[in-house]
Parts: structure tokens; sequence; C-alpha cells
């Protein structure tokens, strides 16, 4: 397919864009979703269902970011709609509290035994930003360490080789971020036990906690060595830090208990986001009773927000929550087995192309890394080849397959994606994989 057919195909999204850039910075509100750093034309979507997007010029994609974790059961799914109208009819919101919020809570809880307490935020950046904030009053101490390539949202102190966008864009940080408060974190590389053990040696009784993303997804997916989150879990306890695993994208997604239960974790504190939302915006921490009640109006730990809880988002997430428990052997070993032939049948249709790929796959997340590898840390994820991933970005949305617009973004796949979607997938990676 020529660029000329490429750019005819998305007319309106085009002129859309150029509205946006009047009213936008980069004509988005989120800086992951511009294509600069593959480049084209970014469609603007106007429906979704099941495994498929449908953008303003009628074109149709199957979709591999699945609005960024959280459409695990597919676009439009139908209980999660009709949940959603029901709860509308009754308001929006209340800034009240309602059933939903605890009966919720209890099945994320049987989901997460850690979590023997919680509260709702509405994003992913308030669960972490708030959970580092209970870690620093729990322990009275100021350091957080985090992994180079992970991203806990864009709070000023978690924004140190934070990944995602930021990698995406090539900043080590963010402008803004006052000097004093990135100083407070340290930046390690993930999957290294010595550079921990080394910055608890150099920082005695100074270190409050360790947040990770336990399944790296913002450098692209990197799974944990083993023995490494057994190995962090005997660090924090023994030098009297905090552990906290950040679950905003593999909560549910890599199995019904997350990678708290896929890896045998008991972490002090867990954030969620994503699918606990059923697509909607929701975020969760929550941990240990004795942490969480110094959680204000019980403690001393301010936190806050006119929305947490809201009546959409718990029953959105009642509906997808609810789902995954009573169909989890159904849903989880079809989302193994379509992500299993989608991510290593594309992935040797690179090796037949002569392609240097290397494919990182936990259950229904990936990434295809334009490197000859391994990929175990955002050091060896950074060796990717950039360009030829934007070409074979480029390639794949042109034959209708969208993917993440980012070699530092995981791809996800849904429960409604299936045989059908598998095959046009790799006809569409087998020519796009050729193409020059």
């Amino acid at each position: 397919m020529t660029s000329e057919l490429a750019n005819s195909m998305r007319v309106r999204s085009r002129a859309l864009q150029a509205r946006a850039e009047k009213y936008f910075p980069g004509g988005v509100n989120s800086p992951v979703r511009a294509f600069g750093a593959v480049g084209g034309d970014p469609p603007f979507i106007e429906r979704a269902e099941g495994a498929w997007l449908e953008d303003v010029d009628g074109n149709r994609y199957v979709d591999y970011f699945g609005s960024w974790g959280p459409m695990i059961l597919g676009h439009a799914f139908a209980p999660v709609v009709e949940a959603i109208e029901d709860a509308a009819r009754n308001s929006a919101s209340f800034g009240a509290s309602t059933a939903a919020e605890a009966e919720l809570a209890e099945r994320v809880a049987k989901c997460y035994p850690a979590l023997e307490m919680m509260r709702y935020v509405s994003s992913g950046t308030e669960a972490t930003m708030s959970a580092i904030r209970l870690a620093r009053a729990a322990t009275g101490r100021k350091i957080v360490i985090k992994f180079e390539g992970c991203y806990h949202g864009h709070a000023d102190g978690l924004l140190v080789k934070a990944g995602s966008g930021v990698a995406t864009f090539g900043i080590p940080g963010s402008a803004g971020v006052p000097e004093e408060i990135a100083k407070l974190t340290l930046a390690l590389p993930y999957n290294d036990l010595e550079a921990v053990e080394a910055a608890f040696e150099a920082h005695p009784k100074q270190i409050a906690a360790v947040i990770l993303e336990p399944v790296v997804g913002n450098a692209g997916c990197i799974p944990p060595a083993e023995g490494y989150l057994v190995g962090l879990r005997s660090l924090t306890r023994r030098h009297g830090a905090l552990l906290i695993v950040d679950e905003v994208m593999t909560g549910f997604r890599v199995a019904l208990g997350g990678a708290c239960a896929l890896y045998g974790l008991a972490p002090d504190l867990v954030t969620l986001g994503k699918i606990v939302g059923g697509g909607l915006p929701v975020g969760v921490f929550g941990g240990r009773r004795e942490l969480m009640e110094m959680i204000s109006p019980l403690g001393p730990v301010y936190q806050a927000g006119t929305l947490s809880g809201n009546p959409l988002a718990m029953a959105a997430g009642l509906a997808t929550v609810s789902y995954l428990q009573e169909h989890a052997e159904e849903v989880y070993p079809r989302l193994e087995k379509t992500a299993k032939a989608v991510a290593q049948g594309v992935a040797a249709e690179a090796a037949r192309a002569g392609v240097a790929m290397t494919l990182n796959r936990v259950g229904s997340m990936w990434t295809w890394f334009f490197t000859e590898g391994p990929v175990r840390n955002y050091e060896e994820a950074a060796e990717s080849d950039t360009k030829a991933f934007g070409r074979f970005h480029r390639g794949m949305l042109e034959r209708g397959v969208w993917l993440p617009p980012s070699q530092f973004e995981a791809a996800f796949l849904s429960a409604a994606h299936g045989e059908a979607e598998a095959e046009k997938t790799l006809e569409a990676a087998r020519e796009a994989l050729r193409a020059k």
C-alpha cells in the first residue's frame, strides 16, 4: 500500500487532528496518543466493538492496545454497557458514598488478599502518588527506589527515568520537576538485585519504599528474572522499607489475581487501575490494614478525591471484575491461546523475513522489540531499532491492525480476539515485514 493511498484513507482524521492542534499541545490530551515516534497521521476513533476499532473515515482496525489495557473483555462489552446505562439513569455522580463501592471492593479483595483495606482514586497516577505518601509516613523516611523504564504516573517524584511516553520522546525525566524532589528518587536497573542491595547499603534507614511494575509494561513488556521479585521482597523486609507493587497495568490482566498471584508476591501496598474501572477512570491503592488506617479520616495521611468511587466507574468495574471471576476458567485460557498465536506468529514472520526481533510476553501483554535481544531491562530495550518499529507500525496500520504507537509500550488483546483477528494480524505482518 502506498503512502498516498494510506493518507487518502484518513482524510477526516487529518482534518480533525489539525483542529485539535489549535487547542491541545500536540493535538492530544495524552502524549502516548501522538504518532510522532512512528510517523503518519493518528486516526480519530468514532466507535469500537469487540476486538475492532472504527475511525471517522470508516476504516476498521484490529485493536492491540485496548484503551491501554482495560478492555480485557473487548469494546462495548454488553454487560458493562448495560451497567453504565443503569447507573447513569440515577446520576453520574453524587459526591457521596454508594453501596457499589464496597461491593466492588469485596470482589477485588477476593482476588488480591494483600488488599486488606483499599481506597479508590480516579487514576493510576493518584494511586501510586498516594501509596508513596503513605509509605513515607509509615516509615518516617523520604527516599523511594524505582526502576528505569517503569512508569508510575506523572507525579513529580516518579518521572525520573520513567519509561512509557518519557522513553518514547527520549527524555530522562520532565521539566518542571524540582531537583530537590528528583533527588529523593533512586532509579535503578530492573532485574538487578545487586543494585538494590547496594542502594540500601548506601542509604541506611533512609529508603521508605521500593515501587515497581512486576512485569514492566512501560518500556515494552519485560518480565521479571527468576528470583527477582522474591529477592526484592526479602531486601525490603530486611531493611524496613515497604514494597509497593504497581499493578495498574498487570492487575487482572496477567492472571485473575494479577502478578501478585502469578508470582506468589505478598507486597505491603498494591496499586491497581484500568481493568478495575471496566474502561472508566479508576485507580486503587491499598494493602495491610494497619498501613491503610493511617489514611484520613482515621489517620494523619491526607488523601481525597471528589469523584473517587463514582457510580459509573463502580458499575463498569463491577460488571468487568464479576465477569472475570465467574468466567476465569474460560477467559484466561482464551487470552493465553490467542496472545500466544499472535505474538509468536508475528515473531516467526519476522524471522522468515530476516528482521531482527525479540518477543517478550506474559499472558495477554507483550512487545515485539526490533532488536536481536535479549531484553531484560530498559537499557537493553533502548537498543531497539525504533525506526524499524515505526515502519512496521505504519505498515500494520495501513493493513488494518492498530498497535501501540511506540516501541516502548506493551500490546494487549481481549477475550473478543479470536482466530479471525489472529489470521488478519499475521497476514498484515507478513506483508508489512517484507515491505520496503
